[in-house]
């Protein structure tokens, strides 16, 4: 393989994860040999080897990369006045995030990969998509949108509602993407009413 130019390492890094990701999606885990997400990409294997050490660095890659997209979509939300407007536009990002990720989505919440566990460090680095939630459900909570309660716990229940649903879209099992977002609005407006009446 032709040594790549530094500004196509960041490119080609991701035309490698992506190509994983797919074939996971598609095959399962035994299709996930560094031969064949080279050959998908047209590289050799030691583009892999070059910039994910191995087949597990790869795996870790393509689990931080989903969260690192994931994140993006966060970013992507503006702040307003209405911190309840705020909280389920982050719930509509965390379903784009996912719905441009299928192929990323098991492997960032399941076990998609048999024997692949993040790390401490690995969990560290995915922490901050976390707290983007907890931020936007303590400022309901201060600016009195929102019953007092614990914000961690208001972000976890956000979280586990996203999850399921988004777990279900990507199955089919909510329909088109209209049907699927008519079951996302109703969900959190629901979820967020009863936050707002919480004690």
């Amino acid at each position: 393989m032709a040594r790549p130019r530094n500004r196509d390492y960041a490119e080609l890094r991701r035309d490698l994860v992506d190509a994983a990701g797919r074939l996971l999606a598609a095959e399962g885990p035994q299709a996930l040999s560094t031969r064949r997400v080279a050959q998908e990409v047209g590289v050799s294997t030691t583009a892999v080897y070059s910039l994910f050490g191995d087949k597990a660095g790869l795996v870790r890659e393509m689990f931080l990369a989903g969260f690192q997209r994931l994140g993006d979509a966060f970013s992507g939300v503006p702040r307003t006045d209405d911190p309840v407007a705020d909280l389920l536009a982050l719930g509509r990002a965390y379903r784009a995030s996912a719905l441009a990720n299928p192929h990323l989505y098991e492997l960032m919440f399941g076990r998609a990969v048999p024997g692949f566990q993040p790390d401490a460090r690995t969990l560290v680095l995915i922490r901050p998509t976390f707290d983007v939630l907890v931020a936007a459900t303590v400022r309901c909570v201060e600016e009195g949108a929102f019953a007092r309660a614990d914000p961690h716990d208001l972000a976890v229940r956000l979280n586990a509602l996203a999850h399921g649903l988004c777990s279900l879209e990507l199955r089919g099992a909510l329909g088109d993407f209209e049907d699927a977002r008519r079951q996302w609005d109703g969900a959190f407006d629901a979820m967020l009413r009863g936050m707002a009446g919480e004690g």
